[in-house]
């Protein structure tokens, strides 16, 4: 549709059916595993939770805090919140000596403040190295946020310094600056970690160099790369010495086990390096289960302040699961159908697929012809399908006699 000699984008009514249903089930993922009626303070430091700040009680330049969902509702309804997604060990500072004159209604009797509580600058709103708020109305290139698992910040994915993968959904991330903070983990990324984003095909210039320069690259093969080295260097990197690291690892498994030997990452260690000590690394879901669990690695976790990459429990993805699965438990349409058998399930499943695949095609036509639905043409719709559904029912009766 044209206004002015410019194109107006169109939402169909089918587009805004589907992101209803995406919408509802991250709300349900996110806020499903907490409890809406009931602050959460009693429960402590809780495992993870969804959080967020008041920026009305709580402004820039006050101390940072943190509210539960339910006192988010009950205690703070009609205020500037941010949400903060989920976070995790944060005890709700709703109603403490941070909010001057507001006294929580639904758990009063707190102490002053949470000791134990983790704070960033997400809090007020403000996220990503860059320090700016999301969304920014500034910001005119789009970007996707992405949260680091061990700060819990969120990070622009242009501002990671290094190449996204392409289903980041699918993986957990840690920032460079949380990699430096446990160093250790650098040797993990080289054998367990996503493999950084490299050229398909090198420039001319770069044949270039790799031809003048083939004695000094066999040097540098040899002794190993600097771990200093810069993350655009890793383009350069061939990929047979990223598959000698696993044949590395196979030869050292064969080799009689010692004490040191039993420990994962004093053989990833000695395997030397991989990739540059540089840029966010992401991981696969499974990489927690692949971390070693040696007396000394423990301690090294406790350490640098990451005990909790120990915990598989301990994921975003575990605590959405919890969250749509209480979602299941209390949803009464779900109740009835875990009542019947399974093959009236499969009917009731097909019978419901069909009607919605119906009903989005019969609001589509009325999209393409600028027709708004009247409750007349909804009825219409249903009898029109009910009808159908009669047919084929004496059909199948016609077919069974």
């Amino acid at each position: 549709m044209a206004l002015n000699g410019e194109e107006e984008s169109t939402v169909s009514l089918v587009d805004v059916l589907e992101e209803d249903d995406e919408l509802e089930d991250i709300a349900y993922a996110v806020l499903g595993a907490s409890d809406p009626d009931k602050c959460s303070y009693p429960q402590g430091y809780v495992k993870r939770q969804a959080l967020y700040a008041c920026s009305t009680c709580t402004p820039k330049g006050a101390e940072p805090a943190g509210i539960c969902l339910a006192c988010s509702y009950k205690c703070h309804e009609g205020h500037d919140l941010f949400e903060l997604y989920t976070k995790r060990n944060f005890r709700c500072d709703c109603g403490n000596a941070k909010f001057e004159g507001l006294e929580c209604k639904l758990f009063p009797e707190k102490d002053k403040v949470n000791p134990n509580n983790k704070y960033n600058h997400n809090f007020f709103g403000l996220y990503c190295t860059c320090d700016r708020p999301y969304p920014d109305p500034e910001d005119q290139v789009p970007d996707e946020m992405i949260q680091c698992i061990v700060c819990e910040d969120w990070f622009h994915g242009r501002h990671l310094g290094c190449t996204l993968a392409e289903c980041v959904e699918l993986q957990e991330m840690v920032c460079e600056v949380c990699m430096n903070k446990a160093p250790f983990l650098w040797n993990y990324a080289d054998h367990i970690a996503e493999p950084p984003v490299t050229k398909v095909s090198p420039s001319k210039e770069e044949m270039e160099v790799k031809v003048d320069d083939s004695d000094d690259k066999k040097t540098e093969e040899s002794a190993g790369p600097d771990p200093s080295t810069s993350s655009s260097l890793l383009e350069k990197v061939p990929t047979d010495r990223l598959s000698g690291c696993k044949r590395t690892h196979e030869q050292m498994v064969e080799l009689p086990c010692t004490a040191a030997e039993q420990c994962k990452l004093e053989r990833m260690k000695a395997q030397g390096v991989c990739r540059p000590r540089a840029g966010a690394v992401f991981w696969p879901y499974v990489w927690r289960s692949q971390l070693c669990t040696c007396i000394s690695c423990k301690r090294a976790y406790v350490a640098n302040g990451v005990p909790f990459l120990l915990d598989e429990s301990d994921t975003v993805l575990a605590y959405e699961n919890r969250g749509r699965s209480e979602r299941g438990a209390s949803d009464p349409l779900l109740t009835a159908l875990n009542a019947l058998n399974h093959v009236q399930q499969l009917e009731v499943i097909y019978e419901f697929n069909d009607m919605k695949a119906e009903l989005k095609d019969y609001l589509q036509r009325f999209v393409e012809e600028g027709k708004v639905v009247a409750p007349e043409d909804i009825q219409q719709f249903f009898e029109e399908l009910q009808s159908r559904k009669r047919r084929r029912t004496n059909v199948s009766q016609y077919y069974c006699s």
